[in-house]
């Protein structure tokens, strides 16, 4: 399947559907990487945050967070679902013309365009939205981010990244399905494990892309340029990694 045929399944009322009852519900650890994305916001940026990029925002989980830490900054929503961005609006309605929703598809270049009377971005978050691209294509999209970000602004990517063998790669679809078994009993309390498992396979059949390793990630992103670059938070093939842009050296210094 093409990168552009795995996007499109995004499309699909059904497949949203899904995505928002109970594969994303499913995701292990999504409490500790918000906290963990927030206390890496803090950290990097203070209380300065003027303006923040949620790249692929879904429903918007990242952004009521940032936006609940940081109430005064103006947050930019890029996905290339409206049926994901509609779910954004709804959650964030609350906070009126200080967030701006961007269908954009960052599959090309182009996209920056769509953000530019934003930029330049304190901060930069992305959850689970980059895994279906090819890797040429992640590689160009960090640097593009590092062209958005101010000097000390920080990206943080919570992603799907290779395991390191066949061995830890079904530790992680055990795990997955479990969890997806979890939720997935309290809509549907006849739905058997084995069920659930047939279902995990078929749909990592049907979008599978090659996954880069976690240390690949990080090299790309110090070879662009970031600064600080480390892996935060991980799990198995879930992993919060990210780094800074650096500052920019005055006069003298």
């Amino acid at each position: 399947m093409s990168t552009t045929d795995s996007a499109a399944i995004w499309r699909s009322p059904e497949a949203i559907a899904q995505f928002l009852q109970s594969v994303r519900a499913s995701i292990p650890l999504t409490i500790e990487q918000i906290d963990m994305m927030l206390r890496l916001v803090t950290a990097a940026r203070g209380t300065r945050v003027e303006r923040f990029l949620d790249l692929g925002c879904g429903e918007g989980m990242l952004s009521a967070a940032l936006l609940e830490e940081h109430p005064n900054s103006e947050a930019w929503l890029v996905d290339f679902s409206s049926s994901l961005l509609h779910g954004a609006r709804r959650r964030l309605q609350s906070r009126g013309e200080a967030v701006h929703f961007i269908e954009a598809d960052f599959s090309h270049a182009k996209w920056t365009h769509s953000v530019a009377a934003g930029a330049p971005f304190d901060v930069v978050v992305s959850a689970l939205s980059m895994h279906h691209l090819p890797d040429d294509r992640k590689r160009a999209l960090y640097a593009e981010v590092f062209d958005l970000l101010k000097p000390e602004g920080i990206f943080i990517n919570i992603e799907h990244v290779s395991s390191a063998t066949r061995w830890t790669e079904s530790i992680w679809n055990d795990y997955m399905i479990d969890s997806i078994f979890g939720e997935t009993i309290k809509a549907a309390p006849g739905k058997t494990r084995a069920e659930v498992a047939r279902e995990y396979y078929a749909q990592a059949r049907e979008v599978a892309q090659p996954l880069a390793p976690l240390e690949v990630h990080c090299d790309w992103l110090r070879e662009i340029g970031f600064e600080s670059v480390d892996c935060y938070l991980k799990i198995l093939e879930l992993a919060v990694f990210g780094g800074q842009r650096p500052r920019v050296s005055l006069p003298g210094e």
